[in-house]
């Protein structure tokens, strides 16, 4: 099994900056890409950026192109979302999915991040 945790949500103020963290353990190996998604109140999940480790590939919605940059540490089996720039809107819970070798998902609990005007 596979189990992720994530970190760094919190509180900032509108163009502040926030870094969060998935750190996966478990089968670890068995982890194909990793993703962040959001989900605002009364919004549906949208995927924000995704990491796939075998080629580095990374991929950024067009929504926070530019503003967020997602990377990863294979020796430490973490993803990371470094996001700039932040605005009301980015206000949502973010939620770490790692999508296994077999096509298994699996998430994070989720971390709250806050962006005041």
């Amino acid at each position: 099994q596979v189990q992720l945790v994530e970190s760094g949500g919190g509180l900032v103020q509108a163009g502040g900056s926030l870094r969060l963290s998935c750190a996966a353990s478990g089968r670890a190996f068995s982890i194909g890409a990793m993703n962040w998604f959001r989900q605002a109140p009364g919004k549906e999940r949208e995927l924000v950026a995704s990491f796939a480790w075998s080629s580095g590939s990374l991929v950024h919605a067009a929504s926070v192109k530019g503003r967020f940059t997602i990377s990863g540490d294979n020796a430490k089996k973490t993803v990371y979302l470094q996001m700039n720039s932040l605005n009301p809107e980015d206000t949502a819970v973010y939620y770490c999915r790692a999508v296994l070798r077999n096509g298994s998902p699996v998430w994070g609990q989720g971390t709250q991040v806050t962006v005041s005007s």
